[in-house]
């Protein structure tokens, strides 16, 4: 469960997510699925509310003592409920520092990844256009001691602030971008897809 700002002003949005692990040829593979819900909507809009599913494929595997590398493919049917599908396929690479380098009971681990997302065409009552493609990419470090965890990460995205309002529906967008008459005839630019810095802690009890 997390607390969201979204269009259609949900009370939260809640993640169900369920899959197997299997291991095969020394990658380990992630193939799941996914259930996005956001109860509450108080505005859910022409597609009456923004629920909608996924799939994923994932596979790691694990290149020496140090060295980890990722890749995986994800598909939904109608992302957002707004008719359109969207693919999005990504990779990274990760490194363990050593533990002699180390104090004791400490692990240090730097990541780094970069994807593409990519849309058929939504809903005829929301343009019928399809939603604007774009890179992601992240990077950072994450510390281990004992069960206390601790990542801090740099995000960014190539999405334009035009292509930002078209893609979530941002209600404070404001006038003053490059208008395109098909998916955007005002001009409106969001600052909700902009870089960020994300600092997340959680124990984990294995």
């Amino acid at each position: 469960m997390a607390t969201v700002k979204l269009p259609t002003e949900p009370a939260a949005e809640f993640t169900f997510a369920g899959g197997i692990r299997p291991k095969i040829a020394n990658i380990d593979f992630d193939l799941g699925v996914t259930y996005f819900a956001y109860p509450g909507e108080r505005l859910p809009g022409e597609t009456n509310g923004i629920n909608y599913w996924e799939a994923v494929v994932r596979g790691d595997r694990r290149i020496g003592e140090h060295i980890r590398v990722a890749a995986g493919f994800a598909y939904s049917p109608n992302v957002s409920n707004t008719g359109a599908w969207s693919q999005y396929a990504a990779a990274g690479v990760g490194y363990d520092v050593p533990g002699h380098l180390l104090p004791q009971n400490l692990a240090v681990s730097f990541t780094a990844a970069a994807g593409y997302s990519w849309f058929g065409n939504q809903a005829a009552q929301l343009g019928g256009f399809p939603l604007p493609g774009y890179l992601n990419w992240q990077a950072g470090v994450t510390f281990t001691h004992e069960a206390f965890n601790l990542d801090l990460r740099y995000y960014d995205t190539n999405l334009s602030k035009e292509n930002c309002f078209v893609f979530t529906g941002d209600p404070n967008a404001r006038p003053g971008g490059r208008v395109n008459l098909v998916t955007n005839p005002d001009g409106l630019v969001s600052n909700w897809c902009g870089a960020t810095f994300v600092a997340k802690a959680w124990f984990a009890l294995n």
